[in-house]
């Protein structure tokens, strides 16, 4: 798996660099889409590969983010089935330990029905 990161990441990296190098002018970044010329607003000098790199690296954490808030509904939906299954997981529990307690007050020491029977076939259905 670490190979195969390698191979990914290493030829990105060489491209990226080899942007860098070849991007390295000065450019302004102005934040004012008004502002003419003549008046001075407030702007923002850096090289062309850091302004890029940069609006890539805002571009992934919105993705991340949007991503991370859209699937908020199914995280819910797997914490309630998470909380329900070991709900029943207790109560099935509390259920073996409860017959298993009946069978040694009778005197047996072997439980053999601990489950449900299927419908179709009456087969003993295990609940593990």
């Amino acid at each position: 798996m670490q190979f195969l990161k390698w191979l990914l990441f290493a030829p990105l990296a060489l491209i990226g660099l080899a942007f860098a190098i070849a991007n390295r002018h000065e450019t302004t970044v102005s934040f004012d889409p008004f502002a003419g010329n003549d008046i001075s607003s407030p702007q923002l000098t850096v090289p062309l590969f850091i302004l890029l790199f940069v609006a890539v690296l805002f571009g992934i954490v919105l993705g991340g983010f949007a991503t991370w808030v859209t699937q908020g509904k199914n995280r819910k939906a797997a914490r309630l089935a998470k909380s329900e299954a070991d709900k029943w997981r207790s109560e099935a529990d509390r259920l073996r330990a409860q017959v298993g307690a009946q069978a040694s007050a009778q005197g047996s020491t072997q439980v053999t029905n601990i489950g449900r029977q299927s419908a179709e076939t009456g087969a003993l259905v295990r609940p593990y």
